[in-house]
């Protein structure tokens, strides 16, 4: 597999009514199609080789006799290629008729899959002429001249990864036969279909898949009958859909006439990172008969992918960003809310910076006072400029606390500083890192103060990405009574003032727009010439965008180093270099085990998101483990 991935398509070709070699020959040219484009499994629709609208055709002998036929010459046209190939069609066994998909591979038939549930109600009366694969105890049948494979239970894997097969109705039943498949090791699902179209149908059917793939972990590839079906009493719309654990990858174009082939790649290791900590598919497994069929590896295991990744897979889609935000605050409110009525504490204590970090923590302090209905007063907002504050953020701090009716007081760290560095004999003029953590511990140490004396709670501003580079002072900074932002990271931050600036009145989201333009940064060394801000975090640490990036991939699927550069190299290939990347990759990885002792010990705080880095709830890591960074550097 290209680094986990298998590329998959789901194809609606153009079709007669019970016209087998027509219909062979249209899906012929989708093969050789999806064999161009390096896909390894194709999936077509519920009796394509027929047409899934043939009704009392069915019982005809030519018609079964044409659809056997009309497979042997899919096999020949196909056996050139290696990308495996599920048609559905109809087969006589004995006294019965099924409604299978047949797998083949380069000419071969590997398997036959009965249709399990069939349909008798509204427009649906598949039992007038097909049974149910569970009326039946073959285990292999006579098809075109070959014994192959016959029942529910097979599935087909090449050992790097293993799907089933499931026929439309079955994913509308109450527990689809995909269920089992998945607890017995298939990381794709594919469902030949025949779903015709009524109004809210499509929208019902896409939760349908988007929950079947979520709930299995799983792939899911769905193929429908399309406009070449009958239009007598329904209408079939063609639709392909793929999907990954919940999420709708690729759909095709609905009501086409023309020939659809949908291709797009699953992320098997993924999958099986979620399936890895979802303890239930440990347990044990109720159906442990199932048979597994070996297909071949394709001849094409690297592909450039056709999927893209964003950039910012923290932020919300813009689709539901608003949503997300109102979401995330909530839940920050929520957890703030609780410990403020436990404490008892008369006071929230604060420290304003006039960055961003700072900024979100002092507004979900603001939105916690109004939900309890207590004065803002009650919230004690410190700026304490020291030797890199500038003017600008200096001057945010003030009127952002202002503006939002907050009890305001400035406390300069200066004097504090310099007779600290006078007692453990530090030069002052020596800006190295006793230099800037003085300042920081310095600031701690007043807001842990006034909380005493104002029985306060020291609200925390580090956030989600800055406890995964280490990027604060131990015992400084980095501590506080609750951690309100210690879920969120860098780059939703952004996102989250953006949001709750539109909540404001209009001087307070001038200023925090102000606060949005403003270069991130500890401001703990002295500003430049101009009186701006010189030290700059992503400057010194790298980019944000990217260390999120890494963070999510490495923490959420347990990615190893060359996938997480794999993906950022698909991701960021217009913004970073390949150089660029692995550049700040190993910074990533260097600073995230080197720190583990920070967050070992780092204070209460809620979970937002999909990861959260707190040893008390999703994290659990040895201080003193070694870096995976080899793995990078070719």
């Amino acid at each position: 597999m290209n680094n986990g991935f298998v590329r998959v398509a789901a194809a609606v070709p153009e079709l007669r009514v019970a016209d087998c070699v027509f219909n062979v020959a249209r899906m012929t040219d989708l093969v050789l199609q999806a064999e161009k484009e390096k896909v390894q499994v194709v999936c077509f629709p519920e009796l394509s080789i027929t047409g899934y609208t043939c009704a009392d055709l069915f019982f005809q002998q030519q018609l079964l006799a044409d659809a056997e036929k009309a497979l042997g010459e899919l096999k020949i046209a196909s056996s050139p290629t290696t990308c495996v190939i599920i048609a559905g069609m109809p087969v006589r066994i004995q006294n019965q008729l099924f409604n299978v998909a047949v797998v083949l591979q380069s000419g071969q038939i590997l398997g036959v899959v009965p249709k399990t549930h069939i349909p008798n109600q509204d427009e649906y009366y598949e039992k007038r002429w097909f049974s149910s694969g569970l009326a039946t105890d073959l285990q292999t049948i006579s098809l075109s001249d070959e014994l192959v494979p016959f029942g529910t239970d097979l599935l087909f894997s090449d050992t790097k990864f293993t799907f089933g097969i499931e026929i439309c109705e079955d994913l509308w039943v109450p527990i689809p036969p995909s269920s089992q498949q998945v607890l017995q090791g298939a990381e794709i699902i594919f469902n030949l279909s025949a779903s015709n179209e009524l109004i809210g149908k499509q929208s019902y059917r896409r939760q349908l898949i988007e929950q079947q793939s979520a709930r299995c972990n799983a792939g899911y590839v769905y193929a429908s009958a399309g406009a070449g079906e009958s239009t007598t009493d329904m209408v079939f719309s063609g639709n392909g859909i793929i999907a990954e654990n919940g999420k709708i990858l690729l759909e095709s174009e609905r009501f086409s006439f023309e020939p659809q082939l949908i291709v797009t790649e699953i992320d098997i290791e993924r999958l099986i990172a979620d399936r890895i900590r979802n303890t239930n598919f440990n347990q044990k497994k109720s159906k442990p008969n199932f048979r597994t069929i070996k297909i071949a590896e394709a001849n094409y295991t690297q592909f450039e992918l056709k999927r893209t990744f964003g950039i910012h897979p923290f932020v919300p889609p813009i689709n539901n960003r608003n949503e997300s935000c109102q979401e995330i605050f909530s839940i920050q409110v929520g957890g703030l809310a609780k410990r403020w009525l436990y404490t008892q504490s008369k006071t929230l204590v604060v420290g304003i910076s006039g960055g961003l970090d700072s900024t979100l923590a002092l507004l979900v302090c603001v939105k916690t006072a109004d939900k309890l209905r207590f004065d803002r007063k009650r919230i004690m907002g410190i700026t304490m400029p020291g030797f890199g504050t500038t003017d600008r953020t200096y001057n945010n701090a003030l009127n952002l606390m202002k503006s939002l009716g907050i009890t305001s007081l400035e406390i300069s760290i200066k004097e504090a500083c310099i007779q600290h560095f006078k007692d453990i004999n530090h030069d002052v003029g020596t800006h190295d890192v006793t230099y800037e953590n003085t300042q920081a511990r310095e600031r701690t140490q007043i807001l842990m103060d006034i909380a005493n004396k104002h029985n306060g709670l020291v609200i925390g501003t580090g956030d989600l990405s800055e406890l995964a580079l280490g990027w604060a002072t131990y015992n400084g900074d980095h501590m506080s009574m609750y951690g309100v932002n210690s879920g969120v990271p860098k780059t939703l931050v952004r996102y989250l003032v953006d949001w709750a600036s539109n909540q404001l009145d209009e001087t307070s989201k001038t200023i925090l727009q102000d606060v949005l333009d403003t270069p991130v940064s500890p401001e703990l060394l002295p500003a430049d010439h101009n009186g701006d801000i010189a030290q700059k975090t992503e400057e010194i640490v790298g980019p944000y965008e990217l260390h999120d990036f890494f963070l999510y991939y490495f923490v959420r699927f347990g990615f190893s180093p060359d996938k997480i550069l794999f993906l950022a190299k698909n991701a960021f290939a217009d913004l970073y270099s390949d150089e660029i990347l692995q550049k700040w990759l190993k910074v990533f990885l260097r600073r995230f085990f080197s720190q583990q002792f920070k967050r070992s010990c780092m204070p209460d705080g809620p979970k937002v998101g999909s990861i959260n880095l707190s040893p008390r709830g999703e994290w659990r890591m040895p201080s003193d483990a070694v870096a995976f960074i080899l793995s990078v550097d070719n």
